[in-house]
């Protein structure tokens, strides 16, 4: 990798990246989106090397991404994407930026650009007809196709060299990993009266109930403050598989039981990375200011996800 944690980069201009694009608007796999032209011949800092990430469509784990990195403040808006909520951290290629010089560089538009880029947002419609879009979270299989075993250690060097994460995180991620990997394996040989916790991986975390799940109505606006409620309250809203109704809740978030935050918006759109359609939420959920996954339950994937909230599993301050 060219870059580390805190270098200031600069987004090179629409001609030079669409010299580094396909016929489908990617590089190695990997799209670059309209919602990035507006980053172009900006400053930015990385804020994570994107080395690797976690595979949240068909769960095998980690993936090696190449050469990318995640730049500060440089979230996907939607906006081409039918008004996605999701707010993905967006990968950028090395290709796509270049260290800053004394003096900032101009680059022409391309009006090729933004062309290419829209067509290739979409995907052929679904079975009912309805509309199905590319994204780069839709896409990351494509892009990162080779699986990350937990024994590579050239992963944990990278971590702590690019700045990502320091020692002392990178061994609790190990850690946590292994103790997963033994409950893992427990549940497999072991009968159930010789599995500890129940066989549950670190968190310990269980739903409490069987069948329907409650909902709660606070109709929470952006910028009120709220307290995420205590690990047991939470529990006894979530079934077995850790969901209230069709929404999971999981060990990252608990980290925040207890802790205090603003709202930041009321998520009503997301697209589903399986297969781009963009999904209608029943009842909004709700996203908090500076709340995101940081990986310490998955290897310290510098991927941040920002978790959604049910409205049940908060409260006003």
């Amino acid at each position: 990798m060219n870059f580390k944690v805190g270098d200031l980069v600069e987004v090179r201009g629409e001609a030079e990246i669409l010299a580094t694009l396909d016929e489908r608007g990617e590089l190695d796999g990997l799209p670059f989106m309209p919602e990035m032209l507006l980053y172009c011949g900006k400053r930015l800092t990385v804020h994570k090397v994107a080395h690797k990430l976690c595979d949240t469509q068909t769960r095998t784990g980690l993936r090696r991404m190449e050469r990318a990195v995640h730049l500060a403040a440089a979230r996907c808006d939607g906006s081409a994407h039918g008004g996605c909520q999701t707010a993905c951290s967006m990968y950028w290629k090395e290709a796509w930026i270049k260290p800053v010089t004394d003096e900032p560089t101009t680059s022409p538009q391309d009006s090729r650009l933004l062309p290419l880029l829209e067509i290739n947002t979409r995907k052929p419609a679904a079975e009912d007809g309805g509309e199905r879009f590319s994204c780069q979270a839709t896409e990351l299989l494509r892009a990162a196709p080779t699986c990350l075993p937990f024994k590579k250690v050239d992963q944990y060097v990278t971590d702590v060299r690019s700045g990502n994460v320091g020692v002392g995180r990178t061994l609790q991620g190990i850690a946590i990993g292994t103790f997963n990997r033994a409950q893992h394996l427990a549940r497999r040989v072991l009968p159930r009266r010789l599995w500890l916790k129940d066989g549950l991986p670190w968190g310990f975390l269980k739903g409490r109930l069987t069948g329907k799940t409650p909902a709660q109505t606070l109709d929470l606006q952006p910028g009120e403050l709220v307290r995420v409620k205590s690990k047991e309250e939470i529990l006894q809203t979530l079934n077995g598989d850790m969901l209230n109704r069709g929404m999971g809740f999981e060990q990252e978030m608990a980290r925040y039981c207890g802790k205090t935050a603003r709202v930041q918006a009321r998520v009503e759109r997301c697209l589903d990375e399986k297969t781009g359609e963009l999904l209608t939420m029943k009842t909004p959920c709700i996203v908090l200011e500076e709340v995101v996954c940081v990986g310490v339950h998955s290897l310290n994937c510098p991927r941040e996800f920002v978790p959604f909230w049910r409205e049940i599993w908060l409260e006003r301050v």
